[in-house]
C-alpha cells in the first residue's frame, strides 16, 4: 500500500497503544499540539495531518475505561445486543468471545454503532477501490493480536503489528458467519466513513454454494447439492446479504464471488462426479447472485477465475471465455465488474524464470501478469462486457518451491506480497487492484489423514505439517509470511 493519505487512512485501525501519544507504535509521530485539527476519530484515539502525514492528537488518558478490560475481556466494537447482565454491566459476544457492552455516558468517547444511519444512495464509477480508504477487518486484527502473543521474537512482532495495518477481505463462508459478520462491519465501516469525510471500502466474499470446493476436500461447506440447501442458499444467505446491501446503500462494496466455482465448471465436469451435482446449482446459484447483487449501485462483483496453472492453458481458456459469458447473461440485469485470480494461491505476480515448456506443462500464462493479459484479450473477444481484475497478493511474494505448479495447500516457503493498492501496474488499466482476499495465517486445509475434510494436497511433500483445519489459524505459516514478504515488512 503507498503511503498516501488516502491509503494509510487504514492504519488508524490497528492495535491498542500507549494513551498519551498512541500513534508512535503504528510508526505515525504525535501531532505538535492537543488541539490540532482532528480529521479521523477511532477507539485509538483522535489523528490529525501534519507535515502531509498522519500523527496521533496528543491527549490526557481519559479516566474512564471498559469496565470488562479489567477482568480480562475486550469491550465489545460492533454489538450492543446484550446476551448476559450482570452486577458489573451488559454483556455481548463477539467472534464467538465475551465482551463489555459499555455504558453510554460523558465519558465514553467510543460510536454508538446503533446510532450510525446510512445516507444516500451512491453510484460507484468505474475502479471501486480507487481513492478509497479501505477498511481494516477487526476479527483479523485480533487473530495477529493473538499471533502475538506467543512470539518472542522483536523483529517479527514488528513485522506483525504492521500486518494489522492493512485491509484484507472479511470471508462470508457459512450463514452463522454471515448473520455474525456482515451488517457489523458495514456499520464499522459506515461509521469510519462518517468520522473521516472519505468513502471507505469493506470487500467481503461469498462463499457458501451448495457443494462448495466440489473438486476438493479441505474446504467444503455446510450446504450440500440438493433442492432443500439451494432454497436455503437463496432465502437464508443471499437474500439476507441483499437485505443488508440494500439498507447501507451510501458506502462502498466490493463482492469476490464463489472463489473455485466457476473455475471447477470449466476443468472438472467430467472428472469430478461431485462437479456434476453441483454444476446446477452453481449456475442457478451465480445467476440468482448477478440479479441480486448486480443492480446495485454502490456495489461491485468480480467472479473468481482461479489462477494461472488452473485456466491459464490455451484450451481453458477458450472454454472460459464461454462459461463466464453465459454466466454474466444469465444474471442479467445485473452487472458484474469484473474477476478475481489467485485467491488462496500462490502463483507470482511475475515470474520471469518460467516460460512455455515441459517445466510449466507448456502452459503460456506461468504467472498472474501473463495471465490476466491473456485472460483480458480472451474474455473480451467473447463480449463480456466489462472485464477488470483484481488479484489476491497475500501470500505469493515469494516463489515456493511447488512441486507441481497445482500446489495450493499451506504451501512451505509462504511469504507475503504486494499491499493492497488500486490501480497498482502502469499500462494495465484494466488491473483494478492488488488486495490480500485470503488472510495469511488461516490455514488452507489440514494435515490430519484421519480426518472428515482432509485433502491429500495438504499432506504434499511442500504442504507445511502440522496444519489445522482449513480457516483456522495456523502460526508457524502466518510467521513464515512475515519473514518472506516481498516487499519487506
Amino acid at each position: 500500500m503507498k503511503a498516501s493519505i488516502a491509503l494509510s487512512a487504514a492504519a488508524v485501525l490497528a492495535a491498542k497503544v500507549s494513551a498519551d501519544c498512541f500513534s508512535s507504535r503504528l510508526g505515525f509521530p504525535c501531532c505538535s499540539s492537543s488541539s490540532a485539527e482532528v480529521w479521523y476519530t477511532d477507539s485509538d484515539g483522535k489523528w490529525g495531518v501534519e507535515n502531509d502525514g498522519w500523527c496521533g492528537i496528543p491527549e490526557a488518558p481519559s479516566p474512564a475505561q471498559c469496565w470488562s478490560e479489567a477482568q480480562g475481556y475486550p469491550c465489545c466494537k460492533f454489538t450492543s445486543d446484550v446476551v448476559f447482565t450482570d452486577n458489573d454491566g451488559n454483556w455481548g459476544v463477539e467472534n464467538g468471545n465475551w465482551c463489555g457492552i459499555q455504558k453510554k455516558n460523558g465519558n465514553n468517547d467510543n460510536t454508538n454503532l446503533d446510532d450510525v444511519t446510512p445516507d444516500n444512495q451512491i453510484t460507484l464509477n468505474g475502479n471501486p477501490f480507487a481513492n478509497k480508504i479501505f477498511y481494516i477487518n477487526p476479527y483479523y486484527v485480533e487473530e495477529v493480536d493473538g499471533a502475538i502473543a506467543q512470539m518472542i521474537d522483536a523483529s517479527l512482532i514488528s513485522k506483525a503489528e504492521k500486518m494489522k495495518t492493512f485491509s484484507n477481505a472479511i470471508w462470508l463462508d457459512t450463514i452463522k458467519n454471515m448473520q455474525s459478520w456482515l451488517e457489523p462491519n458495514l456499520k464499522g465501516a459506515l461509521a469510519q466513513q462518517k468520522s473521516a469525510g472519505k468513502e471507505v471500502l469493506t470487500v467481503f466474499v461469498v462463499y457458501d454454494l451448495p457443494g462448495r470446493d466440489c473438486h476438493a476436500l479441505a474446504s467444503n461447506g455446510e450446504l450440500l447439492a440438493n433442492k432443500g440447501d439451494w432454497a436455503r442458499y437463496k432465502s437464508e444467505y443471499i437474500d439476507v446479504i441483499e437485505e443488508k446491501l440494500r439498507t447501507y446503500k451510501s458506502q462502498p462494496v466490493v463482492l469476490i464471488v464463489e472463489p473455485d466455482s466457476l473455475a471447477n465448471m470449466v476443468t472438472n465436469l467430467d472428472s469430478t462426479p461431485a462437479c456434476r451435482d453441483s454444476e446446477r446449482y452453481y449456475m442457478d446459484g451465480h445467476a440468482y447472485l448477478i440479479q441480486k447483487f448486480g443492480v446495485l449501485p454502490h456495489v461491485a462483483m468480480y467472479l473468481d477465475i482461479g489462477h494461472a496453472f488452473w485456466l491459464g492453458w490455451d484450451d481453458n481458456r477458450q472454454k472460459a471465455g464461454k462459461v463466464y459469458s453465459k454466466v454474466i447473461q444469465s444474471g442479467a440485469p445485473g452487472k458484474v465488474r469484473g474477476f478475481t485470480d489467485n485467491v488462496a494461491n500462490y502463483t507470482p505476480w511475475e515470474d520471469p524464470t518460467l516460460s512455455r515448456g515441459p517445466e510449466t506443462e507448456w502452459n503460456p500464462c506461468p504467472d498472474e501478469k501473463r495471465y490476466l493479459e491473456a485472460i483480458h484479450k480472451d474474455f473480451t473477444a467473447v463480449g463480456i462486457p466489462s472485464v477488470y481484475f483484481v488479484c489476491d497478493t497475500s501470500r505469493n511474494g515469494k516463489k515456493v518451491d511447488r512441486k507441481h505448479p497445482g500446489e495450493w495447500c499451506n504451501q512451505t516457503g509462504v511469504g507475503i506480497g504486494a499491499r493492497p493498492q488500486a490501480s497498482p501496474i502502469s499500462g494495465m488499466p484494466y488491473l483494478d487492484a492488488f488486495y490480500w482476499i485470503k488472510p495469511l495465517g488461516e490455514s488452507d486445509g489440514t494435515s490430519d489423514t484421519s480426518a472428515a475434510r482432509f485433502d491429500g494436497y495438504c499432506g504434499h511433500e511442500t504442504a507445511m505439517k502440522p496444519a489445522p483445519e482449513a480457516g483456522q489459524w495456523f502460526q508457524k505459516h502466518f510467521e513464515q509470511g512475515l519473514k518472506n514478504a516481498n516487499p519487506p515488512l
